[in-house]
């Protein structure tokens, strides 16, 4: 999914912005804050916010669909990514 992600930033042209705020995406932020690494992509600290935020969204509508690949059921989706970021502590 993240490679699908990966490869939906490079086809927008977007693949070098993506490998750079990748960790930032996952949740590693390691103490880096938007204020310092904004500038360094030449973005607006409201444009990096912005762009996570996004590839955040389309990166759980893509976890989402493989999930409903998954189960029998459509109901049973949510239930699964509940069960999902429990388990990984999100």
């Amino acid at each position: 999914m993240l490679q699908r992600l990966e490869t939906e930033a490079a086809e927008s042209g977007r693949a070098s912005l993506f490998r750079q705020i990748k960790d930032v995406l996952l949740g590693d932020r390691s103490g880096v804050r938007y204020a310092e690494l904004a500038p360094q992509l030449s973005l607006s600290e409201a444009a990096l916010t912005m762009t996570v935020q996004r590839l955040r969204r389309r990166y759980r509508e893509l976890v989402r669909e493989e999930i409903a690949h998954t189960v029998n059921q459509p109901v049973e989706v949510e239930a699964e990514m509940r069960h999902l970021f429990q388990v990984l502590g999100g």
